[in-house]
């Protein structure tokens, strides 16, 4: 059996960027041929992409976590690595996309509408692109960044143009079967329809949908019941209709009363998102349905209350749902509300591309203290962050580099005046190390070996040599005692 979804949890991750070659061109008779790392290839991003040919999100229900394709690494030869696949996602029309924090991030109406749900991480440069004159034959390339990770949450308010609200039992899902060729659960107990029912209903050569809300009831705005998780489906609808049960028992509930009451859930209920063209919930049209006027009673007291209707200006339907009673009435007046709606309506035009630049006078980034450690202070910006998150901190010449840019943008500058001191712990992204200012810093470099610093020698890591020679000893290849570093 199929399952109506409306809301899920969607866990995204873009692909990661492939991180840039470090090569050499090498040719016979043609020394010094110079860098030829390519760059490596953007990881792909996840997208949203409206079809209206998909109409529940029962899809994301059972696989909720989507990842797109990683970026390729460079290689030599300039050869720049492929950028990741794209993993594009359907989503039916009406789907609100929701960040952790419940803020509204894209509200997704109109075919072919894309939204990028998860950006891909860009791909690092090769040491060809990072040559220059002071850096002639970079030993070093970029790392790719890592793809955005994110939580969403998506809702669905389903693009219907009549809504039918009414209490439990009111024969609601038996005029969509009746009126369109959706054939949902009909059963003689409360609650039966758990989820909104969709139809297609056809008048001459056009037409329109209708959907209702289920287990809608006294105090549906304030959660109780089903009301509040289905409320939203109402929001673009263009004519709401209220389905009536005149043939009702209950001696403390009537047509009027039940209106009255459905009404002021209406009221209550404040739609997240604002609908464009549409306004507010009780400036829609109304229509009055009175159902199930095959029964001697019903038909009375439907005759009785439907002058109290008309004097509020609204359209008064009396049918029967089971007899088929009035139903045609019923189509071409709801088609007439419609009608006039999508001619004082027309659809919006494509949105326009619109190029915004960032502003010139922004500081690119922010040098504050830490509050977790005294006498340490933390580097926050886009900038530096991303170039953290680019170097390969194993590469001295990479580290190099990287306080280069630093001391270009002006972190050198800005911790001092912040009063930081030597040795005192700085943290950028995620990588904390000690700050030492004496190390000159975008100043021209004295010729090193490649992938070292002069700047940086004096530091203890393990050089490559070193990394080698253990390498063979964990093998056995060499006898420790016998063989001498050199």
């Amino acid at each position: 059996m199929s399952r109506f979804v409306d809301r899920v949890v969607l866990h995204l991750a873009a692909g990661d960027g492939g991180r840039g070659c470090t090569s050499v061109h090498r040719e016979k008779f043609k020394p010094l041929g110079g860098p030829d790392g390519g760059n490596g290839g953007s990881g792909g991003d996840v997208v949203l992409v409206v079809d209206p040919q998909v109409h529940t999100l029962l899809d994301f229900h059972f696989r909720p976590h989507a990842r797109a394709g990683k970026g390729q690494p460079g290689m030599g030869a300039n050869r720049n690595g492929a950028r990741g696949e794209d993993l594009v996602l359907a989503v039916p029309p009406g789907t609100v996309v929701l960040n952790e924090d419940g803020q509204v991030l894209a509200d997704l109406v109109g075919a072919g509408t894309r939204f990028v749900a998860a950006e891909g991480g860009k791909g690092g440069l090769g040491n060809a692109a990072l040559a220059s004159r002071a850096r002639k034959a970079p030993g070093f390339a970029l790392l790719g960044e890592p793809g955005e990770v994110r939580d969403l949450t998506l809702e669905l308010k389903s693009m219907a143009d009549v809504g039918l609200v009414g209490f439990p039992s009111a024969g609601k899902s038996s005029l969509v079967s009746v009126l369109s060729a959706a054939k949902p659960k009909i059963a003689d107990y409360p609650f039966t329809t758990l989820a909104p029912n969709l139809g297609v209903v056809s008048v001459g050569d056009d037409t329109f949908t209708i959907a209702d809300v289920p287990g809608l009831i006294p105090g549906a705005s304030e959660g109780r019941g089903l009301g509040l998780d289905f409320l939203r489906h109402i929001e673009r609808t263009a004519v709401l209709a209220h389905v009536v049960d005149c043939a009702n028992l209950e001696s403390d509930r009537d047509p009027v009363s039940d209106v009255d009451a459905l009404e002021a859930e209406l009221a209550a209920y404040q739609p997240e998102l604002a609908d464009a063209g549409l306004g507010d919930l009780a400036d829609r049209p109304r229509v009055v349905v009175l159902n199930k006027i095959d029964v001697p009673d019903a038909a009375d007291m439907a005759e009785m209350v439907t002058v109290h209707f008309e004097a509020k200006g609204w359209p008064v339907y009396a049918i029967s749902a089971v007899a088929h009673k009035g139903l045609d009435e019923l189509r071409y007046g709801l088609y007439e509300l419609i009608k006039a709606h999508r001619k004082a309506n027309p659809p919006a035009a494509p949105e326009r591309i619109v190029l915004r630049p960032r502003a010139v006078d922004v500081a690119e980034f922010t040098v504050r203290k830490d509050p977790d450690e005294a006498g340490a202070f933390v580097v926050s910006g886009s900038k530096p962050e991303r170039w953290i998150r680019q170097t390969d901190f194993a590469n001295d010449e990479a580290v190099g580099f990287l306080a280069d840019r630093l001391a270009r943008l002006g972190v050198e500058d800005a911790l001092i005046k912040a009063g930081a001191q030597a040795g005192c712990a700085v943290t950028i992204g995620d990588v904390s190390f000690d700050w030492e200012p004496q190390t000159p810093a975008g100043v021209d470099l004295m010729r090193t070996g490649r992938g070292t610093d002069i700047r940086l020698e004096s530091d203890e890591r393990v050089g490559a040599h070193e990394r080698k020679y253990r390498k063979r000893v964990r093998r056995g290849l060499i006898d420790p005692d016998e063989e001498i570093l050199e």
